[in-house]
């Protein structure tokens, strides 16, 4: 890609990143735009939707922006949770990351590329038509001892980066432990999940499960609450939900769309009356419905809750019985976690879905390849008037070549990426995993190894799948073949950092879908009363996105320097945006206590892996054969401090200690609330759809609710 068509591309997505901020500062200031850019605002009543128009709110201002650099961690931890906290410590983490390699990598590797012959000498004059290839290390000569800065610079980055996790992974761990010593006392705290629950004759679920911790947890056991498969009720629910905002629709809306006339002669009829009919008949079938359910125990499954978080811990740990197939212990998630779809599955079929996912990944893998090769016949104009002879007229225009060359590929491949998080959220919710928390964690290491392996493997390695394949089944020419692919696409990733990076990061920011939607509401008169729904934030797309820059930008570190300062730009961005975001829009619908750090140093671990097998492949292409064995202990080495981080701080991520766990259970002995917290442990995991419900013929506000629920 030559000079000129990346500035194109950074001009474009520079100009719309500057139009969505602007628009974003005017927007957010309309009270009609409040349940957009302000929900969690407007929810915890600090803003309200209707307000007398002034004419100052037409003016953009960076008060936001303010308000958001002074935000604290402590502040965001209290209102927002520690999976937020970490969130933005990976930000911060890579910000650190790429400082300090930005520094080397533009004021030493750069100049050093720069000045290399290998290629050609650079035409200061006609700059715009460089190739990008001059600012990168294939423009050292071979055999050069300039080579050996470029040696010392991964050596150093590499020390920098482990310094930089084992900082973050000790931080956060002992954050974790004081989260949770802070914390009141949770229902998950006290509860497991007890599956394959052998009832014996004339016994039913509960009576089983009480005699059995009765027996051998006598002195912590306290309650059960069987599971039932409620898949139907939670349909009917659904259904009722539906027809109630229909009716509440038609009672708020004009007179003359609350009758329907049938046929041309036929007589009108009430819907109002119509559809409180049906909710009517919904109520019977709801009712219906739960006794059939409650006599059925078809699950032999319960969450069984005990006295003291030690109790339960030692039930989760401790094989249950002789035959390890029966009495199957699990942590219990927070109760507004669990994901009741679950429960209603047999276990073939959940088996059978493990299988149908792996397919559907292997098959979402093979078909995303399309894209990729479609993607990288765009960055090359002659490969393009092949395919499109009839193009070539218009491909000779200067500013339409820098456009389909430079911006583009990156645009097309960033809108096909929109839907894989959806798509992979959809297929680990049907992998078997009883918390939407463990849906969104399988989500997330899904759509960051698919993004790893289809947009950068598959970019680097353009061709078939076969082709792709075979690179990787040939194990000793990885690092050469990686080491003469990888620098030819730096100014693709530069390209797709700055379309992938910077405009979806303000369209973050300017949430231009919502705002559309609310548009679209207006327009068919949705009342302002209606019930506010603040969004909580899809890790699954975020934390991917975040770390698969940190990948780009730790390979291409000594490679093509020049990506750090467009990635540093990416996550100043997101740095701000994100805390914005915080602030005003998302809430935190589930609390994991930072689980998804390890996916984070994993993956940083991984990057690292990648920049030394490219390392001894380029020094070997680049005829410093002894450059390239001195690299070969730094996998070792970095494989060797992964192990340890995994054996010091990874067991606090899966379990708390008996130390902590007893302490905070001494804690509560005197607290006088625990009595109470007790009887609500009691129906804190009823499952939603056997409470009973009444449906309000009061539909006069949406704030009356449809169900109200009564603990049973």
């Amino acid at each position: 890609m030559l000079v000129s068509a990346l500035v194109t591309s950074l001009a474009i997505n520079s100009g719309l990143c500057v139009l969505f901020f602007v628009m974003y500062s005017v927007l957010r200031k309309q009270p009609t735009n409040y349940e957009v850019y302000m929900p969690r605002v407007l929810a915890e009543g600090n803003a309200r939707r209707g307000s007398r128009f002034k004419l100052v709110r037409l003016i953009p201002s960076p008060g936001w922006v303010m308000r958001a650099w002074k935000l604290s961690e402590e502040e965001l931890l209290s209102s927002s949770g520690l999976d937020t906290v970490v969130f933005m410590r990976t930000i911060t983490f890579c910000l650190k990351v790429f400082t300090f390699a930005g520094i080397i990598g533009i004021f030493v590797l750069l100049p050093v590329n720069c000045t290399g012959t290998q290629l050609h000498e650079i035409d200061f004059v006609n700059f715009s038509n460089n190739s990008l290839d001059v600012f990168t290390i294939s423009n050292v000569n071979n055999a050069s001892k300039r080579l050996w800065i470029h040696f010392s610079a991964v050596y150093v980055l590499t020390i920098v980066i482990c310094c930089l996790l084992y900082y973050e992974y000790r931080y956060i761990s002992s954050k974790r432990i004081a989260f949770f010593l802070s914390s009141k006392p949770q229902p998950h705290q006290f509860t497991i999940l007890v599956r394959s629950i052998p009832v014996s004759v004339g016994s039913s679920v509960s009576e089983t499960v009480e005699s059995f911790f009765k027996e051998y947890h006598p002195t912590t056991y306290l309650s059960n609450i069987v599971i039932r498969r409620t898949s139907k009720l939670h349909a009917l629910i659904n259904e009722a939900k539906k027809q109630y905002k229909r009716l509440v629709h038609l009672q708020t809306g004009p007179s003359q769309q609350k009758y329907k006339r049938l046929g041309f002669f036929g007589h009108k009829v009430d819907l109002v009356d119509h559809y409180e009919k049906k909710l009517e008949d919904i109520e019977q079938s709801v009712k219906l419905e739960q006794s059939e359910v409650s006599l059925a125990e078809d699950t032999q499954a319960a969450f069984v809750s005990f006295k003291s978080r030690y109790g339960a811990a030692i039930a989760f740990h401790l094989q249950q019985s002789i035959n390890p197939t029966h009495w199957i212990t699990e942590q219990a998630p927070e109760p507004n976690d669990v994901y009741w779809p679950f429960f209603s599955s047999s276990f073939i079929r959940r088996w059978v879905s493990k299988l149908v996912v792996i397919v559907a990944c292997i098959l979402l893998t093979i078909l995303f390849l399309i894209p990729v090769v479609v993607v990288q016949g765009l960055t090359n104009l002659s490969q393009l008037e092949i395919w499109f002879p009839f193009l070539k007229s218009i491909l000779t225009i200067t500013f339409v070549s820098q456009v389909i060359t430079g911006y583009l590929p990156s645009l097309i491949l960033q809108l096909f990426l929109k839907i894989v998080p959806w798509i992979m959220e959809l297929l680990s919710s049907i992998q078997g995993y009883i918390s939407h928390s463990d849906i969104e964690k399988s989500a997330c290491n899904k759509v960051l190894w698919f993004t790893i392996w289809n947009i950068f493997f598959a970019t680097v390695f353009s061709g078939s799948v076969l082709y792709q394949l075979s690179i990787f089944l040939d194990l000793k020419n990885i690092p050469s073949k990686l080491a003469v692919a990888v620098p030819a696409q730096a100014s693709f990733f530069i390209a797709y950092v700055v379309t992938s990076g910077w405009t979806s990061t303000a369209t973050e920011l300017f949430r231009l879908i919502p705002f559309i939607f609310s548009l679209v509401a207006r327009c068919f008169a949705k009342r302002e009363d209606e019930e506010l729904e603040i969004p909580s934030i899809p890790y699954h797309r975020d934390i991917p996105r975040i770390l698969f820059f940190g990948l780009l930008g730790i390979t291409y570190f000594f490679l093509a320097p020049l990506i750090l300062p467009f990635l540093l730009v990416y996550l100043c961005l997101a740095y701000i945006i994100f805390r914005n975001q915080f602030i005003n829009v998302y809430t935190p619908k589930y609390e994991t206590a930072g689980k998804f750090w390890p996916t984070v140093h994993n993956s940083m671990i991984f990057s690292l892996i990648l920049m030394h097998a490219i390392a001894v492949g380029i020094f070997t292409v680049k005829k410093l054969s002894l450059a390239s064995t001195l690299i070969l202990p730094l996998p070792v080495l970095t494989l060797l401090f992964n192990e340890y981080c995994r054996k010091r701080f990874l067991p606090i991520f899966v379990a708390y200690s008996a130390e902590v766990l007893i302490k905070k259970d001494r804690e509560d002995q005197n607290d006088a609330e625990m009595a109470e917290f007790f009887d609500k442990l009691a129906t804190a995991y009823q499952d939603p759809a056997l409470m009973p419900v009444h449906y309000s013929t009061n539909t006069g506000s949406l704030n009356s609710p449809l169900l109200s629920s009564s603990e049973v």
